[in-house]
């Protein structure tokens, strides 16, 4: 009989499905006793009710583009006060959640559980904590005979750091992007044989990419020129138009190209703004792109805000990175990882974008240092790896 395993995901940010799409690719491509694994990616907030999904999803998105500083309060606030760790029995949208699993738990009957989100594994925690009892506590709903069976628990943080809404009793093991972060986790109280640091998982497409010289001219840029991307992650977020006008003022010979994703008013912004404007600069323009992966492989140097699969990703293709914006909370965190790598350099006021990129471009031994430092961190074969250690523990329970 085949074995199933479901996905917990969620659309706050593109990250998250973008691991959970990886780990999915990769078990499917896996048999136990010549049965293939069923998988099921689940979108954990519209589950639940799409109006929510539409607030929380939308709202992140809001927040990050116009609001970060509001976002990282939140953000430093929930570390603490509103959501202290395995302590979620009166959190509304946990009870909420908690009840919709319980259903599909009851329909799907999955062997293991993998979650690419917290919230969807805080239910879950929630549901397995009283899976004993005859009576579960749900908020306002009290349930008679509500005993639900709820399978292994894996959770996959898809970012450079740990967060307390991620830290349950009930998770059978975490999978992180690297040995720091399992310190951390193991400085909050979890048991370091719970921890696995196989990287943050990205599909196998990713990975595969044409040649530098294919990719710039068809982009209308030149192979032979240092090469500098700048981008906000999938929705343009980050003060992406004063970077660019800042890029504008270096005198250096160096090209540009600017990925606005799904963020069309920024993208009309800037197509205005370079043609009202006088500059010597290469410039390529442009908006959401489903090639990334030659993109990446193609430039010199990365300026972004520095989300847990941009950082990953650019890890991967051996992409310095400068950061001059994050949203405060997680990507701020995912740059003191980088930064305590020797992976990236962060502007400050005195240390400007024109400053660090100058001396990047007049030092191209400076390029090869941050280089050498991406190796020694990066992970590949994180999806390999997760798939592996599902395997083992579905193999482990017939």
């Amino acid at each position: 009989m085949s074995k199933r395993v479901l996905i917990m995901s969620a659309s706050t940010g593109g990250g998250h499905n973008r691991a959970a799409r990886a780990i999915k690719e990769e078990l499917e491509s896996r048999t136990i006793n010549n049965m293939p694994i069923k998988c099921e990616i689940v979108d954990s907030l519209k589950l639940v009710n799409n109006t929510m999904d539409k607030v929380i999803s939308r709202g992140y998105e809001k927040s990050a583009i116009y609001t970060p500083k509001a976002y990282g309060s939140v953000y430093r606030l929930s570390e603490t006060n509103l959501a202290s760790r395995n302590e979620f029995k009166g959190n509304p949208l946990t009870s909420l959640m908690a009840r919709k699993f319980k259903h599909l738990l009851n329909d799907s009957k999955p062997d293991l559980i993998i979650g690419t989100h917290p919230f969807p594994m805080i239910a879950l925690s929630t549901l397995k904590k009283h899976s004993n009892l005859n009576t579960l506590n749900l908020g306002e709903s009290f349930i008679k005979n509500s005993k639900v069976d709820v399978p292994p628990m894996i959770s996959v943080l898809t970012d450079y750091t740990t967060h307390s809404t991620w830290i349950q009793n009930e998770i059978d093991y975490y999978i992180v992007g690297h040995e720091y972060v399992k310190e951390l986790l193991v400085y909050e109280g979890v048991n370091g044989e719970k921890v696995k640091s196989f990287g943050i998982p990205v599909e196998k497409s990713f990975l595969d990419h044409r040649d530098k010289e294919t990719v710039l001219t068809e982009l209308g840029l030149s192979p032979d020129k240092l090469t500098v991307l700048l981008m906000g992650g999938s929705f343009g977020a980050g003060n992406i138009k004063e970077t660019l006008e800042d890029l504008l003022t270096i005198d250096r010979d160096f090209q540009i190209l600017v990925v606005t994703g799904r963020n069309e008013h920024l993208k009309d912004k800037l197509s205005k703004m370079l043609d009202s404007t006088i500059q010597d600069k290469n410039i390529c323009l442009l908006g959401y792109t489903d090639k990334m992966n030659d993109i990446l492989a193609s430039i010199d140097v990365l300026i972004s805000k520095p989300g847990g699969l941009t950082t990953t990703e650019a890890l991967l293709n051996d992409v310095p990175m400068i950061v001059p914006y994050f949203i405060p909370g997680q990507e701020e965190e995912n740059l003191d990882f980088l930064t305590n790598c020797g992976a990236a350099l962060r502007t400050t006021k005195k240390y400007s974008l024109p400053v660090l990129l100058k001396v990047l471009i007049d030092d191209p031994s400076r390029l090869d240092m941050l280089r050498k430092n991406i190796k020694s961190i990066r992970k590949f074969d994180s999806a390999v790896n997760i798939s592996n250690l599902v395997v083992d523990i579905l193999d482990n329970n017939k």
